[in-house]
């Protein structure tokens, strides 16, 4: 009897063990958006997003581990307001002749029991590469009835100090340092 709970046992740990292994995602371009905030004299706050991004995620929820890439198109950064998105790709801030693209590089998960707490990663913007850490302020998987496949994906943000990217533009005249980054991401199990 121990014999054949032992073997049943066995079984049962062989029979998931390939169940949750390291998964491929694809960035689902209509469910992931980067977004930014950036107070404006102090009396309200501009906001924009960029439209055009890419990516894919490496994911493993058994052994914790995870590898991201996300890279934006910041010619596509849209305010809703033609003249700033054009003040916003000029030479005086992103310079997109120049850096056409940002891009977010990550193969360090955070996790608080089975949930993505935070991503550390490398983040470069205007060809300056800083460390950055993504805060999950929200995080899950599952099973979409439409893909008929796992989509896993959460809301991310950070502060991050332009200046240390070379935006400098606006500083001398009171404009914030501080630009908080709200990424929203899902992903597509391949």
């Amino acid at each position: 009897m121990r014999a054949s709970l032992s073997l049943l046992a066995a079984a049962a740990v062989l029979s998931t063990a390939g169940l949750a292994q390291a998964a491929d995602y694809a960035i689902d371009p209509t469910h992931t958006f980067v977004t930014f905030e950036i107070g404006h004299f102090g009396t309200s706050t501009n906001r924009g997003r960029f439209d055009k991004k890419e990516g894919s995620i490496a994911f493993d929820r058994q052994a914790k581990t995870g590898k991201v890439d996300i890279r934006i198109d910041v010619a596509s950064v849209n305010t809703g307001t033609p003249m700033f998105n054009q003040h916003l790709q000029s030479a005086d801030l992103f310079d997109t002749a120049k850096h056409p693209q940002a891009r977010f590089v990550s193969d360090k998960f955070v996790f608080n029991g089975d949930k993505v707490s935070e991503v550390q990663g490398q983040f470069t913007l205007m060809g300056k590469t800083q460390p950055v850490t993504l805060k999950a302020t929200q995080f899950n998987c599952y099973d979409n009835p439409m893909l008929k496949r796992e989509v896993c994906g959460g809301d991310f943000e950070t502060t991050i100090d332009r200046t240390a990217f070379g935006l400098n533009y606006g500083v001398d005249w009171g404009f914030p340092k501080n630009v908080r980054l709200v990424i929203q991401v899902e992903a597509v199990k391949q």
